[in-house]
């Protein structure tokens, strides 16, 4: 049975998974170089996992923010674990710039306008190797 979106298979490219993690770039316009990081299993909060499991997590949004840093060079990055709309452990690492759409506000507040990013086809396989050679290890 089906409890969240997030139970779903991701509608969004998954980057690296493993038998209890995945890692989605998330198609927004407004932000190249977003990722989600998914605990695969419907776990509603962090502390509902075993020290290990949040451990291992962490790790894997730390890799991931750790390539965006080194390759796309954002001003700041956003890591976020809200869960309101979907109740299911999930990490948004979303890069942000000075000149994004909603700085220095939430990505989630209201836009101040309008402009596509862009990240090179190289800058993102870049990032996304990274992720897979220090995860897959």
């Amino acid at each position: 049975m089906k409890k969240c979106d997030l139970c779903d298979d991701p509608i969004f490219p998954v980057v690296w998974k493993n038998n209890k993690f995945r890692i989605v770039e998330i198609n927004d316009p407004s932000y190249s170089a977003y990722y989600r990081v998914e605990y695969i299993e419907h776990v509603k909060e962090m502390t509902d996992l075993d020290e290990n499991d949040r451990m291992e997590l962490m790790k894997v949004v730390f890799t991931v923010e750790t390539a965006i840093k080194n390759f796309y060079k954002p001003d700041k990055i956003n890591l976020a674990s809200l869960g309101n709309l979907s109740p299911h452990i999930h990490w948004h690492v979303v890069p942000r710039f000075k000149t994004d759409n909603h700085f220095p506000e939430s990505i989630w507040s209201a836009q101040k306008k309008f402009e596509k990013t862009n990240i090179s086809t190289q800058t993102k396989n870049k990032i996304n190797q990274f992720i897979s050679k220090n995860l897959n290890k």
